[in-house]
């Protein structure tokens, strides 16, 4: 027996023209559908007016990963030559320091490649804001 208090029997979900239902879960998709769209147009759009950073700002995430990674290979340097000078704790040290060399060299290998990659993106963001001011030249006239 269904009472008339349950809420699955009050409320009937609207239906749409050709007859199929709709929830309210679509209605929310639909918005947030057009939100997003104006999210990543206004994102596309700073882009264009974007100022001019200094070289710091654009480099400075690939120079920490660099200086970082120098510094933990060098301390696996340091372990790893422990393990050679030092009796106590031998294993301890033949272990720790490769992982920290590897780890250090692969940080520095990233950082490193990460440097072109920045310049190359700049580049191709400098032609494409100049093809976009000669575009605008030519089609608002």
């Amino acid at each position: 027996m269904v009472s008339s208090s349950d809420p699955v029997t009050m409320e009937n979900p609207p239906k749409s023209p050709d007859g199929s239902e709709k929830s309210p879960q679509s209605k929310e998709l639909l918005t947030s559908n057009t939100a997003s769209t104006l999210c990543i147009s206004s994102r596309s759009e700073s882009v264009w007016t974007s100022a001019s950073r200094s070289k710091w700002e654009i480099y400075h995430k690939p120079v920490i990963v660099v200086s970082v990674g120098a510094a933990v290979f060098l301390f696996g340097m340091v372990i790893t030559s422990l393990s050679c000078i030092q009796i106590k704790n031998k294993n301890v040290y033949k272990m720790c320091g490769p992982a920290f060399l590897s780890m250090g060299l692969m940080l520095l290998v990233c950082g490193l490649v990460w440097i072109p990659i920045i310049r190359k993106k700049q580049k191709q963001r400098q032609k494409s804001q100049f093809l976009q001011s000669l575009k605008s030249f030519f089609f608002n006239r």
